[in-house]
C-alpha cells in the first residue's frame, strides 16, 4: 500500500480556541489584514474575539469586509490593493468559504507583482504572507485546503484555483461561530460538507487515510440529520457539523472534488442557487451514476449515512431542501457541455462520464 497525505495546517478545534491558542499570531506578523464578508464575522462574534486577542498581543490590523457570497477577482484585487497600501505582513481570513478563499489569494498575490486578474495564469514565485483561517460556517472546509474558487463573469463560470502554498498556517475552528446561522444556511453548508466527503471517498485520487476521514465525516452528518430536519440545532449538532466540515476539507485537500461540484457551479453562477444546496440537489443522481463503477464504496457511504438505498438519499434531500427550480432543457444542455470541458474533474471521477451522462444527472436533479 502506497499513498501520500499532505496537510501542513495546524488545526485548533473547540470552543474558545482563538483566545486559548491564538498567541502564536504574534510570531507570524505585526500588522494583519482581516479578510471577511459584510456580516458573518460580526454576527458570529469571531471578529470581536480576534480584535480582543490582537489588542492583547499588541497587533495592528485593518479590515477588508467587502467579500460577497461568490467573489470575483475584482474583489481580490481590492483586498490586495488595501493590503499593499497598509503594508500588512499577515492575513487573517474570517468567514465562510468565500472570505477564506479570498484571503488565500490575497496572501499569495501581495508579495508578488502579478495583478489579481492573472491569478490563474501568472508566475507567482514569491512565497505568500502567513495566512490564518477562522471559519464561521460548517461547510467548505477551506480552512484546511489549498483550494479557492472564484467567479469569472467574462467566462460565465466559477473556477477553482489550487496552490499548496495556500494552505493556511493554522485553522482556528470554533463551533460557536456557527450558532447564529439560520437553519437554511446550516443545511446548505452541511450538504457541502457531505458532498466533499462523498466525492472524496469516490474519487480516483482517494487514499486509505482520506477514506477514513471521509467516512467519519459522513457518520457525523448522519448523526445530526434528524436535528437538521427538525431545526433543532443545539450546540452538540453545531460541534459535530463543524468537525465534519474540517474532516471533509482534509479529504478534498488530498482528492479534489469531482464532477458533482463541476455540475453544481453553473447552478450557482446562473441561477444563484447556494453552492451547498446545488450540490445537495445533484447528490442522489451522482450516486446513481457512480454506483455501477463503485458498488461496494457506494454501499459503504449509504451505511455510514444510515440508509439502505439511494432512494432514501433522494427522500432526505426532498425533506431538507425546497423543491428545485425547474431549469429549461436548453440551459441544462449548456451546463452539461460546460462541465464536459473540465477534463481534470472528469478524470478524478470514478466512472467515465459522457456529455449525455452529465446531462442526465442534471435532468434527474433539476429538469
Amino acid at each position: 500500500m502506497t499513498f501520500r497525505f499532505y496537510l501542513p495546517t495546524r488545526v485548533f478545534f473547540g470552543e474558545g480556541v482563538l483566545n486559548e491558542y491564538g498567541d502564536f499570531l504574534s510570531r507570524l506578523g505585526r500588522r494583519a489584514l482581516v479578510v471577511t464578508g459584510r456580516r458573518s464575522a460580526l454576527t458570529s462574534g469571531a471578529l470581536a474575539d480576534f480584535e480582543a486577542l490582537a489588542q492583547r498581543l499588541g497587533l495592528n490590523w485593518v479590515v477588508f469586509n467587502e467579500v460577497p457570497a461568490n467573489p470575483t477577482l475584482e474583489t481580490v484585487a481590492k483586498a490586495v490593493d488595501l493590503a499593499r497600501q497598509e503594508g500588512v505582513d499577515l492575513v487573517i481570513g474570517i468567514g465562510g468559504g468565500s472570505p477564506l478563499d479570498t484571503a488565500k489569494a490575497v496572501a499569495l498575490l501581495v508579495p508578488n507583482r502579478a495583478a489579481a486578474t492573472r491569478l490563474y495564469e501568472a508566475d507567482l514565485p514569491e512565497p505568500p504572507l502567513p495566512l490564518v483561517a477562522v471559519p464561521t460556517t460548517a461547510g467548505t472546509g477551506s480552512e484546511v485546503t489549498q483550494h479557492a474558487v472564484f467567479t469569472l463573469p467574462a467566462k460565465e463560470i466559477k473556477k477553482g484555483f489550487s496552490d499548496d502554498r495556500c494552505f493556511p498556517v493554522a485553522a482556528l475552528v470554533d463551533p460557536r461561530y456557527t450558532y447564529s446561522l439560520p437553519r437554511d444556511i446550516t443545511i446548505d453548508t452541511a450538504l457541502d460538507t457531505l458532498t466533499h466527503a462523498m466525492e472524496g471517498y469516490l474519487s480516483r485520487r482517494a487514499t486509505p487515510l482520506s477514506d477514513t476521514l471521509a467516512l467519519e465525516a459522513v457518520r457525523l452528518f448522519a448523526g445530526q440529520k434528524e436535528a437538521l430536519l427538525a431545526g433543532n440545532l443545539l450546540p452538540a449538532t453545531r460541534r459535530d457539523l463543524m468537525y465534519a466540515t474540517t474532516l471533509g476539507g482534509m479529504v478534498i485537500a488530498q482528492t479534489r472534488t469531482t464532477i458533482l461540484h463541476t455540475l453544481g457551479y453553473p447552478l450557482t453562477y446562473s441561477y444563484d442557487i447556494p453552492h451547498g444546496r446545488a450540490n445537495g440537489y445533484l447528490l442522489p443522481a451522482y450516486l446513481e451514476f457512480i454506483q455501477p463503477a463503485q458498488p461496494a464504496k457506494v454501499n459503504s457511504l449509504l451505511a455510514a449515512l444510515e440508509m439502505a438505498s439511494i432512494e432514501e438519499v433522494w427522500e432526505l434531500i426532498r425533506q431538507l431542501l425546497p423543491p428545485p427550480e425547474r431549469i429549461p432543457a436548453k440551459e441544462l444542455e449548456r451546463m452539461a457541455s460546460l462541465a464536459a470541458t473540465n477534463t481534470s474533474s472528469l478524470a478524478w471521477t470514478a466512472r467515465q462520464a459522457t456529455p449525455e451522462d452529465l446531462l442526465n444527472m442534471l435532468r434527474r436533479s433539476m429538469g
